[in-house]
């Protein structure tokens, strides 16, 4: 690899994924410089990373200068970015109001995302799919738990993929939680926890909860992605089922997943062309 190309940009949200990346590109020999955000990235990402900038929602500015300063022509957006929760987040300079005035009143996350991907291209960035480094991260088909769904809990898991997909579609969510033929929660703005929380909460203690990518994902950024706290909340909330799209979603503590989910009687499934068998049921 050439200077240019040893190097990757990390715009590092919040979770395990960011240093999971930032490990896996120095073990194949990248130089990882990072842009962190205040309240999101985990500043532990300072130790695998050979240099770190932190920065406030909205420092578009100040992140493309931090990039061409140490010779970054291509970057990855890892991890989540929880929308604000307080307006003092937010510190938008000029390339930031710029940017959003060009998407003007539209700003679905995925929309706002892919702007800002056309906007690094132009400064010279080339932003690249979050999974290059680490497509053993994917989900593989199949169920992965002793404890396979039930025939009652496979019509909640194509109830939920349906409106799972129609959510995505919308740019509103990626997760459902459906119990006994009933939605009881959809993903919004709270984010996937939450929602699981939420529809757990509803139910009797058999909830599916299905998520699935959008139905045109933009592989940049945005997979869904699920870990061990996903099986902790489901445990405490009554999930009982969960179901993943195969190839197409991040799982981190794949094996500490599995355990948890043994222990807890709790089934995961990864599936693909659950739109092609709705078709044929609704056919």
């Amino acid at each position: 690899m050439t200077l240019a190309e040893n190097r990757i940009g990390l715009i590092a949200g919040s979770g395990p994924f960011p240093i999971l990346f930032a490990k896996k590109a120095a073990a194949r020999g990248y130089e990882v410089f990072a842009a962190a955000f205040h309240h999101e990235t985990d500043p532990a990402l300072a130790g695998h990373v050979a240099a770190m900038e932190v920065l406030h929602l909205g420092q578009v500015g100040r992140l493309t200068r931090f990039f061409r300063k140490h010779g970054v022509q291509s970057a990855v957006m890892v991890g989540a970015i929880q929308k604000p929760r307080a307006a003092s987040e937010i510190r938008p300079d000029i390339k930031a109001l710029s940017l959003l005035a060009a998407v003007r009143k539209d700003t679905h996350d995925d929309r706002l995302l892919r702007a800002f991907a056309r906007f690094l291209e132009k400064e010279g960035i080339i932003v690249r799919s979050s999974t290059f480094l680490l497509p053993e991260l994917l989900a593989r088909p199949g169920c992965w738990t002793r404890k396979k769904p039930s025939k009652k809990e496979r019509s909640d898991i194509l109830l939920g993929w349906q409106k799972a997909k129609a959510i995505g579609a919308l740019d509103i969510g990626q997760c459902v939680v459906v119990e006994n033929g009933s939605v009881l929660a959809v993903e919004a703005i709270d984010g996937t926890d939450a929602t699981i929380k939420r529809g757990g909460g509803l139910g009797r203690g058999n909830a599916v909860v299905v998520k699935v990518c959008k139905p045109i994902q933009d592989f940049r950024f945005d997979v869904p992605a699920v870990g061990a706290r996903t099986i902790e909340i489901m445990h405490e909330c009554g999930g009982r089922v969960l179901i993943v799209e195969a190839g197409r979603s991040l799982v981190f503590d794949r094996e500490e997943m599995v355990k948890l989910a043994d222990q807890y009687g709790i089934s995961i499934e990864a599936l693909a062309d659950m739109q092609e068998q709705s078709q044929k049921k609704q056919g």
